[in-house]
């Protein structure tokens, strides 16, 4: 969990309003939006006054935290979220979700029932069920609200897909189910044959035989949770303490609580904090607390918008908020690793550039790692295009501090010329050639001085330049030469001059040949990275619909063990649609990255060729001195 926001105790994540309207809370929404770290999400529902809170305190660690009630009135209201250190793992923040009991006889509006079930499905990594006595046609029909899940959920937005087909990727998207029977007194045998828990749930959602329309709506709960959670888990627990001390179970000792449920309780919790995977959208990306916020906002705003919350428009919600954060994060590094490994002025522009090309790849790599979705590359433009902003302010930089200081050493070295020139110490028969011997020895100590950076032949010709028409006018007062020697002089000026500008303009020329060769090289890596990190995200998806298939097999197999085989003809297709569906994202992405991204990079090489070629020169030095 995140630096500096503890969670001594739970706190409402989702207030459930009497007139039905569900709430985000900003504090919690405060508390999440701080966590960077991936988050399990364990969230437990089931019917109320059932105890729900008592088994999520025991996977907190706590004897006290979600309210617990004695009496027949259910107490969680809404959706209740504890935030905690993950108990295994370090970098991870374990959130657990109370939610609201389902069936409460106070309620009127059994909808909302539904979509308190909808949300804690939606937004955890692991769903735990919680029901009393047995797993039986009773329980079962009391797990109505899995059947009415694809009323409630829409995996693609309406025009991608019929509500035939709404259901087919729940799974990329569903929690691990685990089946809590609480109460549970039973031998566990089946047949005279002992089983195991998990053995027990599997028998427990066999299809039964027949046609009736009875039949039919007892095996629809069934087959809805043998479709949408293939990772299921059951556990038996006995009375965690006799009659008399259930009101007071909050101040019970562990030595006070029965043997029988102590021991599955324990066993309990350690599967879940072992094996509860943290909290992923499709293509196994890994959400941190943030983007759990995020999600919670949105699945919330669609319900109040009388909407279905439709899986992939909320995916695509949250990438664009999370990539455009990461675009934010990764200037920010590079700025940051700017500032500690530049030290201005340099000498050549290689300098500058070569530090920008670590710092530009590192910074690259934490959008990488933050980014997903897509429409990844038009995030990537936008990095691209702030990174060669701040570049181009290092470089402005750069020059300006290289002209201060060269300014500065020039002004130390030129002072006793400029007294010279304001006494008149030059204005006299022979005063020409002491001027020039005397600009010439600062320029011969302007070039040993270490340290003046890019800009200190620019300056020195700035400075040369306001010295012309004083070193003309010395030139026509001095009285020892000959017009034809001064003649001679006006042109050796002219020729210094035009070959300091012309060795100016070659330098100017060279910088921004590598200003050109570092803007391709800029595309090609990212263009690189781009097509690696679409190559990555397609394995992932594909691994993952390898996943779904092989459970779709799995449970079609067991269907035509079980005799029905036209609902195992319904699942080969499918199985199919599976095998058939492609990745949105494959290399048409990059394909179209570059045809976005290479305008945008051609454009700013342009702007920065133009910018070089108008720029104006820096006149530092006046004409008059």
């Amino acid at each position: 969990m995140a630096p500096g926001i503890p969670m001594e105790n739970p706190i409402c994540l989702i207030e459930n309003k009497p007139d039905g309207r569900l709430v985000v809370e900003e504090k919690a929404m405060q508390i999440l939006l701080n966590i960077r770290q991936p988050v399990a999400v364990v969230a437990i529902v089931g019917l109320y006054r059932t105890g729900k809170s008592y088994l999520m305190n025991r996977l907190a660690g706590k004897r006290k935290g979600f309210c617990l009630g004695a009496t027949v009135e259910g107490q969680t209201k809404g959706i209740w979220m504890w935030c905690l250190p993950h108990p295994y793992r370090p970098d991870h923040t374990l959130v657990l979700l109370d939610t609201e009991g389902l069936g409460d006889v106070q309620k009127g509006n059994t909808q909302n029932d539904s979509w308190i079930f909808a949300l804690a499905i939606l937004l955890s990594s692991t769903l735990v069920y919680n029901s009393m006595g047995t797993i039986d046609h009773a329980a079962l029909e009391k797990l109505h609200y899995v059947t009415e899940l694809t009323k409630k959920i829409h995996t693609k937005s309406s025009g991608r897909c019929q509500e035939a087909d709404n259901s087919a990727e729940f799974v990329r998207f569903f929690p691990a189910f685990i089946w809590a029977v609480r109460d549970f007194t039973l031998q566990l045998e089946i047949d005279g044959r002992p089983v195991t828990e998990d053995e027990y749930l599997e028998s427990a959602l066999k299809l039964q035989q027949g046609n009736t329309e009875q039949i039919k709506r007892c095996n629809v709960p069934r087959l809805c949770i043998r479709k949408f959670f293939p990772s299921r888990k059951c556990f038996t627990f006995d009375r965690p303490a006799n009659k008399r001390n259930l009101h007071r179970l909050e101040e019970l000792e562990e030595e006070d609580l029965e043997p029988d449920f102590l021991e599955p309780a324990n066993v309990f919790c350690e599967h879940v904090w072992n094996t509860s995977l943290p909290k992923m959208v499709p293509g196994g990306r890994i959400i941190s607390g943030a983007m759990l916020a995020n999600l919670a906002k949105n699945y919330v705003e669609a319900i109040n918008s009388g909407q279905v919350p439709c899986l992939e428009n909320a995916v695509q919600a949250l990438a664009e908020i999370e990539n455009a954060a990461a675009v934010r994060e990764a200037v920010s590094r590079y700025e940051e690793l700017m500032e500690k490994r530049t030290k201005l002025p340099t000498e050549m522009v290689e300098e500058l550039l070569g530090v920008h090309a670590e710092c530009e790849r590192e910074a690259a790599g934490v959008f990488m790692a933050r980014a997903f979705g897509d429409h990844i590359e038009k995030f990537q433009a936008d990095l691209v295009r702030n990174l060669q902003e701040k570049k181009n302010e290092f470089c402005r930089k750069n020059e300006e501090v290289s002209s201060d200081r060269c300014l500065a050493v020039l002004t130390n070295l030129s002072q006793e010329l400029e007294d010279g020139i304001s006494k008149g110490v030059y204005s006299v028969p022979g005063g020409y050639q002491h001027f020039v011997e005397k600009r010439r020895e600062i320029e011969d100590k302007y070039r040993l001085v270490p340290g003046k950076g890019i800009q200190a032949e620019k300056v020195l010709e700035e400075f040369l330049k306001s010295k012309k028409s004083v070193a003309e006018s010395i030139l026509q007062m001095d009285k020892t030469l000959s017009d034809k020697e001064k003649e001679i002089e006006a042109e050796r000026a002219r020729a210094q001059e035009a070959q300091l500008q012309q060795q100016l303009l070659k330098q100017e020329q060279d910088r921004l040949t590598q200003m050109v060769e570092d803007q391709k090289r800029t595309h090609e890596e990212q263009l690189q990275l781009l097509q690696e990190k679409v190559e990555r995200e397609k394995g992932a998806w594909r691994e993952e619909t390898e996943r779904m298939v092989q459970h779709k097999l799995k449970e079609q197999d067991q269907l035509l063990k079980e005799g029905f085989a036209q609902k195992a003809g319904e699942m080969e297709k499918e199985i199919q649609r599976l095998k058939t569906e492609s990745r949105p994202s494959d290399l048409s992405v990059v394909m179209s990255s570059l045809e976005n991204m290479l305008p945008s990079v051609l454009s700013l090489i342009g702007q920065g060729l133009q910018c070089y070629v108008n720029e104006s020169p820096l006149w530092l030095f006046s004409d008059d001195g």
